[in-house]
């Protein structure tokens, strides 16, 4: 019997890398992720991802298995802290849904990307990047936003540069949970464990991505509380003026999901937005997260 083909011994995938023509990402055509990467075709695929931030991979029917296993190719996963919304049987997997399950529970988390944000940047070690892959997909709305954290780093003046590379923020996963919750029925209340697992980090304001050396903004309206040693009314208003900054239109990409895409984004890199479904629409979708390293 013939051995199945592995990362050394899979054939080469004809695929194509497209820019778009935003200020961000680029799709991949062509490439059945389902099947054996070789090692070649996957230093081209990293390459693209370091190139463009967030890649696109077209028409991906996968299952889960294949998702995951796609997904460590780039690093361990992260398993999320609100268990209720895993895959059953696969703990890898977040469900972001709005659909209700027959007994009215929410199937996954219905309000995921509500604000701007990069993924587990409340955590000492947040997260190097995140695939989502599309399994039920509204008839209108759904996009997903993403803002480029170099260019929006690269904008600033020299003098808020100089001002705020030196300095620190705290973030936190509770920073804005009891008001989503106040306003979304798919949010349970955490447990206490659940609490205890997502103390808050405290993170560099601009950090350096460890690939590719380039600086970017690290702070974001959805988990950063704080710049520490400021006081409260100057850390509000230098964070207020760096949210507004780092998601101008000029620094990002709006992608409109079509069937079976695979989005991978760098968490490093950018930071992103659901723009919202209509709630009478059904939206599904997957999500494996990459552990990363500690910011610097």
């Amino acid at each position: 019997m013939t051995a199945a083909p592995t990362a050394d011994t899979a054939p080469h995938q004809d695929f194509e890398v497209r820019p778009f023509d935003a200020p961000v990402g680029a799709e991949i055509v062509g490439l059945d992720i389902g099947r054996p990467i070789n090692e070649a075709d996957f230093r081209r695929i990293h390459r693209a991802h370091l190139d463009h931030h967030v890649l696109v991979f077209r028409d991906q029917q996968i299952t889960p298995d294949q998702h995951i296993a796609f997904s460590r190719r780039f690093g361990p996963l992260e398993i999320h802290v609100l268990h209720q919304f895993h895959l059953e049987g696969h703990p890898e997997i977040l469900i972001v849904s709005n659909i209700k399950k027959a007994d009215g529970e929410p199937l996954g988390l219905g309000d995921a990307g509500a604000y701007w944000h990069s993924d587990i940047s409340y955590k000492l070690h947040p997260s190097l990047g995140s695939l989502l892959h599309a399994q039920e997909l509204p008839s209108e709305g759904g996009d997903t936003l993403f803002a480029d954290q170099h260019l929006a780093w690269e904008g600033l003046s020299l003098g808020m540069q100089q001002r705020i590379l030196p300095l620190k923020a705290e973030h936190s996963y509770l920073a804005k949970y009891e008001e989503l919750r106040a306003k979304n029925p798919w949010r349970p209340k955490l447990s206490q464990a659940q609490i205890d697992k997502v103390a808050p980090a405290v993170q560099p304001v601009v950090r350096t991505h460890p690939e590719t050396g380039r600086k970017a903004l690290f702070v974001s309206e959805h988990f950063t509380t704080r710049i520490v040693g400021l006081p409260q009314e100057e850390s509000d208003a230098l964070l207020a003026e760096l949210f507004a900054h780092s998601v101008k239109p000029e620094y990002v990409y709006r992608h409109r999901w079509a069937p079976h895409d695979l989005v991978f984004w760098d968490n490093r890199s950018l930071m992103h937005l659901a723009a919202g479904t209509p709630d009478e629409l059904r939206r599904k979708l997957y999500r494996t997260t990459i552990e990363g390293d500690l910011p610097f």
